[in-house]
């Protein structure tokens, strides 16, 4: 062998052992990991994985969807709305996907000629508010801090009572329970009541319930012009059936802007369910409020 074969046999061998060095090391060295940046999530509510449509019918003032659910083909449009004081009465917001998940697996429920909207959280900012950066929704995140009575959550982003921001007696500003809020610059100033405006344009529902906490009773509306005479009948039988209070108008304190006194000024009967509490959907009662409705409006 000649001293030049022997020079690249050496350095062939040489490259050879390097490599194989390099593997070894490599392959021993342990593996790391770049994490992921934290990014705090929205509150997520569980809701049912298919139902007949699922719409966005608007956003909030921070980018939220508001959704719609729709079940059946009827003729006859009802609409049920929750959350419209957003993490302050959650529980209206988890009755409204209850009964979302109960009509995925119970359509039969809903007669020929009915179509049921659910609107479950007109006010997803506001539950944001009140859940704050918990990545979900659940009784146990909200049910035992203080803001039942400081009305955490109860308003939008901007600050506003979106119950006081229809045209209904409109003004700047209104009460809640001996306290001035806002309503807005004017109304439907605010997105989402924008959004429950022109979805109610656009459906044109019979009759619309609309689900609160609490006073343990069910309330008709009026605008100018008086309570509708549907009003009551739809007053009646959701009380009746869900054994809650009746009550024609509510009195406790004045209040402007509300979203079931523009229903009645457009002349849709409204009614407003007031839970008797904020810690339970009742479901058991509400559940015969809403089919003692669809019996009425059945055929």
């Amino acid at each position: 062998m000649t001293d030049t074969t022997k020079f690249i046999v050496g350095i062939v061998s040489l490259l050879i052992t390097v490599g194989i060095l390099l593997f070894v090391i490599s392959r021993s060295e342990p593996e790391t990991s770049v994490e992921e940046p934290t990014i705090a999530e929205e509150p997520v509510i569980v809701i049912p994985e298919t139902a007949t449509s699922q719409t966005i019918i608007g956003s909030s003032v921070e980018g939220r969807s508001i959704e719609a659910y729709t079940f059946g083909v009827g003729e006859t449009d009802l609409l049920f709305t929750g959350g419209i004081h957003g993490g302050y009465e959650w529980n209206s917001i988890l009755l409204a996907y209850e009964m979302i998940d109960y009509l995925k697996t119970n359509l039969n429920t809903i007669p020929d000629n009915i179509t049921v909207h659910i609107i479950p959280n007109l006010n997803p900012d506001g539950l944001f508010l009140a859940t704050g950066l918990k990545g979900k929704f659940a009784a146990t995140d909200i049910s035992s801090n203080e803001m039942h009575t400081t009305g955490e959550g109860r308003f939008n982003a901007n600050n506003v009572d979106l119950n006081r921001n229809f045209d209904c007696k409109w003004a700047p500003e209104s009460s809640w329970r001996g306290a001035t809020v806002s309503a807005g610059t004017t109304a439907f100033s605010e997105p989402e009541a924008e959004a429950l405006r022109d979805y109610v344009l656009k459906t044109n529902p019979e009759a619309v319930v609309l689900w609160h906490s609490q006073a343990n009773n069910v309330y008709g509306s009026e605008c100018e012009d008086g309570i509708l005479p549907e009003t009551l009948t739809l007053m009646n039988t959701y009380a009746s059936a869900a054994s809650y209070g009746a009550v024609p108008a509510f009195t406790a304190y004045p209040i402007t802007g509300d979203a079931e006194g523009w229903l009645a000024s457009i002349g849709i009967p409204a009614v407003t369910v007031e839970l008797e509490g904020r810690t339970s959907t009742e479901w058991t009662r509400n559940l015969a409020g809403v089919k003692a409705v669809l019996n009425i409006y059945g055929k």
